[in-house]
């Protein structure tokens, strides 16, 4: 009798606790609909208005993560804040990443590629570039975009200096031959860079978790301990979880930080 009452009692808990998330959850989305509703109707008025674009798209991609909206709701605004923006080059890239979702990738790569005629060196939109280049099985069109990236670096940085990023798209480069098994070409581009950088912390770690993941425990271990010492301090703890952890893919892990502070 005992063990029957704990059972209902535990029963009942669990129902109770069910009901309280999804009536929480159903508050959230209920104020999350009203929140957007008035966004779009400061955009009827003001249809350029930066901080309602910025909040309904906020709203919306909230709205996805509980079922409540569909990530089509979110590429009409970040159209217009992305032609209204043109300078902050996340808004193309959440963008094509949108479009990409959809399964639009045409779309996807002509505004990636509308960045990257603008601004070559922009990281985010590399990256948007070679992920849906990898998703479309053409890892050579991705190598080959990096590739000239690197190649026309020099050139760019006199230009406007610090425009491109050599280190960040090496390591990129170099992730990209790890995705696809070339080891050796990857392990060639991660040494370049540390040559021609030896204070910078990115392919370093790089490096290291390739080696890593070849089971070559010894020389990833003094490599992720080398890059611990250069990284600046919000990375340290990052890479000393990396280097306690099983062995996993480096593409996109190491490209943005900067070796700055």
């Amino acid at each position: 009798m005992k063990n029957s009452t704990s059972s209902d009692e535990k029963s009942n808990l669990e129902d109770a606790a069910l009901f309280m998330k999804n009536s929480t959850s159903s508050d959230e989305k209920t104020n999350l609909e009203d929140a957007a509703r008035g966004y779009e109707q400061v955009l009827q008025r003001k249809p350029d208005n930066e901080t309602a674009l910025l909040g309904l798209i906020t709203t919306r991609l909230q709205l996805i993560r509980l079922k409540g909206s569909n990530i089509k709701e979110v590429i009409e605004p970040l159209e217009r804040l992305a032609k209204l923006k043109p300078e902050q080059t996340r808004y193309a890239v959440l963008l094509a990443q949108a479009k990409q979702q959809i399964g639009d990738r045409e779309g996807a790569a002509q505004v990636l590629r509308s960045v990257l005629e603008n601004k070559p060196g922009d990281l985010d939109a590399l990256q948007g570039m070679v992920a849906l280049l990898l998703d479309q099985k053409r890892p050579e069109a991705a190598i080959g975009l990096l590739q000239d990236t690197l190649n026309t670096a020099a050139q760019a940085n006199k230009i406007q200096p610090g425009s491109v990023d050599t280190v960040a798209v090496q390591v990129l480069l170099g992730c990209v031959y790890d995705s696809q098994k070339k080891y050796a070409q990857a392990l060639n581009v991660y040494d370049r860079a540390i040559k021609n950088d030896k204070q910078d912390f990115r392919p370093v770690v790089a490096k290291a978790m390739l080696l890593k993941k070849q089971g070559k425990t010894e020389e990833a271990k003094l490599l992720f301990t080398r890059a611990v010492a250069l990284a600046p301090a919000r990375y340290k703890d990052e890479i000393n979880k990396e280097a306690a952890t099983s062995s996993s893919s480096v593409l996109s892990t190491t490209a943005s930080p900067t070796p700055e502070g």
